[in-house]
């Protein structure tokens, strides 16, 4: 039934994809793109692929994750195709490599709970990937951040892929000492908190997030990776305090930063002010702004826009050239999926009955929802400006790669956490839920 559920959306999906390319060319050029059979082939070719891959390898998975995905996806393609035909090209490209590390981490995965086994390969991967831009002759900076690996002609941002490894082994660990984290023993005022001396990996997931927000200067990556690990620092011991605890020390730390450090001065004064520096560090806040206000209620339509007036729209602020041509009606359908993603990821993480998967589950989903938040905050200007991209939606190989690798360890939970659920009532064999 939910892989009959999923290839229903699926179509959707492709109808919304296909006629939102249509009108785009329409608005553009007044004329029905030439490509448009080769596009609607390619289109169906990756989305049915990853279908047929989920109804083999997880037959029992969720089946509202994967169309909304590739909705989110394929909008994206079509407003990055509208804005610069040669990143379509490479986004094209990159979709087509993100579905294939989906399908081959459904293969490689067969048991999610293997992943406990190498929770410390994961930490020091995810550490070493995290620190690699920092490398002298490796690392780059772009656009500011210092978040960008050179290797020969290829660039991309390993601080995409650390949040997988670093989100599976938070979960594993977390699973280990939940118990000891979870005790109160050591009394900070009105918190009760554990002895001090477990509290290293909260002051070592602090004190990684302020390196990144200070060496590489990437606020989106410093604060994802902190709301990450508190999270599932939360779930696993049911502690409140550990949230006013985190908090604080990811104020202090932020607050220390905005003083010594000048481009987080910049990033703050243009959030609070844009048009203090309107030709400066706000013109893109305040093109983002404009482009809002034009789209109104129902949007100028596909094509007729002018989103190519803000600086990185293709990355940054995508959501502003959605909410600019398709208006209120269309920004909020991009709200209304990362909700539907987010309500998924967490009903799959109330359902699993692995200590493990639960708390991985809900990583994931955080890590998907909590970067949503981010940037569409900063579009409008709910929070300052960060350099993260809008998941499945943005320009980009690694966040793409990235995202459908996540997607693709949320639907083996999913699967396992259903297939252990129904085995002992299952009588013969499993027909129902491949139907």
């Amino acid at each position: 039934m939910r892989r009959t559920t999923e290839l229903s959306l699926l179509f959707v999906a492709v109808v919304v994809i296909v006629s939102t390319y249509v009108l785009a060319s329409l608005g553009r050029e007044a004329e029905i793109p030439a490509n448009i059979f080769p596009f609607l082939g390619i289109i169906v070719a990756l989305l049915i692929g990853a279908h047929i891959a989920v109804r083999r390898l997880a037959p029992m998975a969720d089946g509202v994750l994967l169309p909304i995905a590739g909705l989110l996806n394929g909008v994206g393609y079509v407003f990055i195709a509208r804005l610069d035909e040669d990143l379509a090209a490479n986004q094209a490209m990159w979709t087509a490599i993100g579905v294939a590390a989906f399908v081959a981490t459904l293969v490689v995965v067969d048991k999610v709970r293997l992943l406990d086994s190498y929770r410390y390969t994961f930490m020091v991967i995810g550490i070493i990937l995290l620190l690699l831009p920092l490398l002298p002759g490796l690392g780059q900076t772009i656009n500011g951040s210092r978040i960008w690996v050179s290797a020969g002609p290829f660039n991309f941002q390993p601080g995409e892929f650390a949040k997988i490894a670093l989100a599976i082994f938070f979960a594993a660990y977390l699973v280990e000492h939940r118990e000891v984290l979870a005790m109160s023993t050591y009394r900070l005022g009105p918190l009760h908190l554990p002895e001090p001396k477990h509290l290293g990996p909260l002051l070592l997931a602090w004190g990684a997030s302020v390196l990144v927000m200070t060496a590489e200067k990437d606020l989106g990556s410093s604060l994802l990776f902190f709301v990450l690990f508190v999270t599932m620092l939360w779930i696993a011991t049911e502690r409140g305090s550990y949230l006013v605890v985190s908090s604080l020390l990811f104020m202090g730390g932020a607050t220390l930063a905005w003083m010594r450090f000048e481009h987080v001065q910049d990033r703050v004064d243009s959030w609070i002010d844009p048009w203090a520096d309107a030709s400066g560090s706000g013109y893109q806040v305040i093109q983002a702004s404009f482009s809002l206000a034009n789209g109104g209620v129902t949007g100028t339509g596909p094509g007729l826009g002018r989103p190519d007036l803000i600086p990185e729209v293709e990355t940054d602020f995508i959501f502003a050239a959605v909410g600019e041509e398709l208006g209120l009606f269309g920004a909020t359908a991009i709200l209304v999926a990362f909700m539907l993603i987010i309500g998924a990821g967490l009903r799959i993480a109330l359902t699993a009955t692995q200590p493990f998967e639960k708390l991985l589950a809900a990583g994931i989903t955080t890590l998907l929802g909590v970067q949503a938040f981010i940037i569409i905050g900063g579009v409008i200007r709910l929070l300052p400006l960060t350099g993260v991209t809008l998941p499945f939606v943005s320009y980009g190989g690694s966040s793409l790669l990235s995202n459908y690798i996540l997607l693709a360890l949320l639907l083996r939970i999913s699967h396992e956490s259903t297939a252990r659920q129904m085995a002992p009532a299952k009588s013969g064999p499993r027909a129902k839920a491949d139907a």
